[in-house]
């Protein structure tokens, strides 16, 4: 049974549509009102119909985007991403994501509110490239999803270009910086032995503050990275950054012997500890009650010993950067290098130190010019 009405009511005009039947065999009527002319109301009669008669009609649905990302698709994330990958999707749709396109209806949401939210991301700069593609690839994925569990009839995020990112060029210490720094942080300060290691094995902070004893290989001068102290720095986390992210470390011997040299300290806070006080957590940075360290303490230490130094200021991040720029500038090879950080791939260790490759590649026609003919020359 079908029937087509389309009639004017005061100023605007409504359409009647009957299609099908509903569940208790009785005929299903579509209405809708509100249309300027008849013409409107003729067409959204006729597109109406049509996504009936192909299946394509998605039924009316009032639901907002923030009720839709919030109840659902955050909730479903929980079983399928690690607490820390999901603590940075909240905050990049709880604080940026949300206050834009939140309020508007799951089935409204289109392509030109999404580029526009985009391009006011880019012109407040408030937020690096990085994430701003890390924000399309979660509005990609909650939308396809929507688009899957028939919420909406076609994803509008899969009609917006992925924003472009430029890669900033990391800034690193050369030998000389790393040296003086160094000699400056090693001033009896607990935190030294986390900056030692950061330069000599290139591993994350939350590795090196989530290291345990247990992972220290003094047989075999080396150390596996197993686990991270979360971003809040409140808990352990019992598992690294990616799946590649576990990893061992081969260490300098002076690397090794500095930290024999931290053990027997922090055993000797141990045995002065009030009875009860200590908390044992295995670690190899921790505070002086065996606790996790705060990383806003580890900051303020690595910016005196900047200071001090009279070095560039770089993150605490960047002495990851600067072992694998001073691992490359020596020619090991960049699987190695790839290996020792973590990565996934090499391609990944190639593209952020890309712009080592110009001199890297000089040193090489220069290495091999003189392995060729410098018996030519002396002939």
């Amino acid at each position: 049974m079908a029937g087509r009405t389309v009639k004017k009511d005061g100023k605007a005009w409504y359409f009647i549509l009957t299609h099908g039947k509903k569940e208790n065999g009785k005929p299903q009527q579509h209405k809708k009102r509100g249309f300027k002319t008849k013409q409107d109301a003729q067409k959204a009669l006729n597109d109406l119909e049509h996504s009936l008669t192909t299946g394509t009609y998605q039924k009316p649905n009032k639901m907002l985007y923030r009720e839709y990302m919030i109840n659902h698709w955050l909730e479903d994330k929980l079983t399928m991403v690690k607490k820390q990958t999901l603590a940075t999707y909240k905050w990049l749709i709880v604080g940026h994501v949300l206050p834009a396109l939140g309020d508007i209806e799951l089935t409204k949401l289109t392509p030109m509110a999404i580029q526009n939210f985009y391009n006011k991301l880019t012109k407040d700069g408030k937020l690096t490239d990085e994430n701003i593609q890390k924000i399309h690839t979660l509005i990609n994925d909650s939308l396809k999803k929507a688009e899957r569990w028939e919420l909406i009839s076609k994803n509008p995020a899969a009609l917006v270009d992925r924003p472009k990112a430029t890669r900033k060029e990391v800034i690193v210490w050369d030998v000389n910086e790393v040296k003086k720094f160094l000699k400056q942080a090693d001033n009896g300060n607990r935190y030294y032995i986390a900056f030692l290691i950061a330069l000599t094995s290139g591993a994350r902070q939350g590795e090196i503050l989530g290291l345990r004893w247990q992972d220290v290989d003094f047989d075999n001068n080396c150390i596996r990275i197993t686990q991270t102290l979360s971003s809040d720095g409140k808990e352990i986390l019992p598992y690294t950054k990616t799946k590649s992210g576990t990893r061992s470390v081969d260490l300098p011997e002076e690397t090794m012997k500095r930290l024999s040299k931290h053990k027997r300290m922090l055993e000797q806070e141990k045995m002065k500890a009030e009875p009860g006080t200590y908390g044992d957590m295995d670690l190899v940075v921790c505070t002086q009650l065996g606790t996790p360290t705060n990383k806003s303490n580890i900051r303020r230490v690595f910016s005196s010993a900047i200071k001090r130094a009279d070095v560039k200021k770089i993150k605490f991040h960047s002495m990851r950067h600067t072992h694998a720029t001073l691992l490359l500038l020596q020619g090991v090879n960049p699987k190695i290098v790839s290996e020792r950080l973590g990565h996934a791939t090499v391609r990944l260790t190639l593209d952020t130190y890309s712009h080592l490759l110009p001199s890297m590649q000089k040193e090489t026609a220069e290495k091999f010019g003189k392995m060729l003919f410098d018996n030519e020359q002396e002939d």
